[in-house]
């Protein structure tokens, strides 16, 4: 099998895998939009928290060109990306019991905030506990998640249960377990994941429905320009100033 038809098949499956999210999501993508719209309009703030590979798409909406400058990324220690030594440790740290509510607990996060929780197989404790504790501080929670892992794997939390069962909108991936959309015979593990661009491409079209459901009602959405463009740099500057006490990205 050549490199080209194995390339053409992993595009073949991510474009497949992004119209089911297209199609059968598009009732959860409006109502985490108007969830974002409604916290903007309503003087809230914006988090996205993703460990490991998940905190890309967290990190692809916060101080991003054509997305919403109020979105801030919560950061925990050792578990953001692969810079971590060992990488392995992040894995391990997603397991600990505690350390989400330590987390909100000394974040800027308040009731009346909304946050999206990323994780791919929403079993371990980290984005479970941050899930309970966060809606316990009244704060609303989007989870973005694969709901194949609920059926196919255990949880790792001690409740027995998993991300989507403690947020207020669920955004399923349609990732199958073990995000790999690849198999070849002369090849022992499967292999192409396409969790980040099914995700990624989930959380722009909820940025994108929260900015037009602002819009529709009056309210100039709080979007970012690209700083490589004329004017970019000033039009920011007055988003950041007219938002800066619901910014935290650049303090």
């Amino acid at each position: 099998m050549s490199d080209a038809t194995l390339a053409g098949q992993f595009f073949d499956a991510a474009i497949d895998l992004l119209r089911r999210a297209r199609d059968e999501e598009a009732d959860r993508i409006a109502e985490a939009g108007a969830l974002l719209a409604d916290t903007v309009a309503s003087g809230g703030r914006l988090f996205a928290f993703g460990a490991g590979h998940s905190s890309l798409a967290a990190q692809d909406v916060v101080y991003r060109a054509g997305g919403l400058a109020l979105m801030n990324l919560l950061a925990v220690p050792g578990v953001v990306g692969v810079d971590v030594m060992p990488a392995t440790l992040g894995s391990a740290l997603e397991r600990v019991d505690g350390l989400a509510g330590a987390v909100l607990d000394t974040s800027p996060l308040r009731a009346g905030d909304a946050l999206v929780i990323i994780s791919l197989s929403g079993r371990n404790a980290l984005p479970v506990e941050m899930a309970i504790n966060a809606r316990a501080l009244g704060i609303k929670v989007i989870g973005v998640t694969s709901v194949a892992y609920a059926s196919e794997t255990t949880s790792r939390h001690s409740s027995g249960t998993y991300l989507k069962d403690h947020c207020d909108v669920v955004l399923d991936s349609k990732i199958a377990v073990g995000d790999a959309e690849l198999t070849v015979d002369t090849i022992p593990a499967p292999f192409a994941p396409a969790s980040t661009v099914v995700t990624s491409a989930l959380l722009q079209a909820v940025v994108a429905t929260a900015a037009a459901t602002l819009a529709d009602r009056g309210i100039e959405p709080p979007l970012l320009r690209s700083g490589n463009v004329d004017g970019g740099h000033e039009w920011n500057g007055r988003v950041f100033t007219e938002y800066g006490d619901r910014i935290f990205y650049r303090r």
